[in-house]
């Protein structure tokens, strides 16, 4: 049960931020993931990371219609998965049945497990197979990262690279678990 105070707890800290108005869009939970390849730094809005972003931070990847990379990483509980441009873990939800080119993660889901979005395109960094990178459009208009026909998400309990306190979840009515970079389960 400590986990499921510790998500409620994350929850609760992503709502207040978003009453707040760190989100100038009203999708502040769907932002782009932080960005930190080549020398140009972006982070999400919506504060999925706690501390280590600011409410006035805006993603550069979506104001300017940069790429969004996916790399290969390492999590503790899993081995070798896709992680995000700060190798923060990269998980799909069974829920999404894939390639059906549409996300069941809206609301209070999308705040606990924020999508991968790109106002630009999915880039594949090295290791990652670019043929199974592609996107769906969010109801919000945003743009979502998939790969292997399912739509990635992070997870706000994942507070530094390397952690996969997400696998196995059975949040919101399925599954989630991240992935290898053949587009395989990685997991229990």
């Amino acid at each position: 049960m400590n986990r499921s105070y510790a998500a409620l707890t994350a929850l609760a800290l992503v709502a207040a931020l978003a009453i707040a108005g760190c989100g100038a869009s009203g999708s502040s939970s769907t932002s782009s993931s932080a960005t930190e390849t080549s020398g140009t730094t972006a982070s999400s809005g919506g504060g999925a990371y706690g501390g280590e972003e600011s409410a006035s931070t805006t993603s550069a990847a979506s104001t300017s219609g940069e790429a969004t990379p996916v790399a290969v990483g390492s999590a503790a509980g899993v081995g070798t998965v896709l992680v995000d441009s700060k190798g923060m873990t990269l998980y799909y939800f069974e829920k999404d049945q894939k390639g059906s080119g549409k996300s069941k993660c809206e609301g209070a889901c999308a705040s606990a497990w924020p999508p991968l979005t790109t106002s630009g395109e999915a880039e594949a960094m090295s290791g990652v197979n670019s043929s199974m990178l592609g996107t769906i459009e969010r109801t919000d208009g945003t743009t979502q990262v998939t790969y292997a026909g399912w739509p990635l998400y992070t997870f706000v309990e994942d507070k530094k690279p390397g952690e996969d306190n997400g696998t196995d979840s059975k949040a919101f009515g399925a599954s989630w678990y991240p992935l290898h970079p053949n587009g395989q389960k990685a997991g229990h």
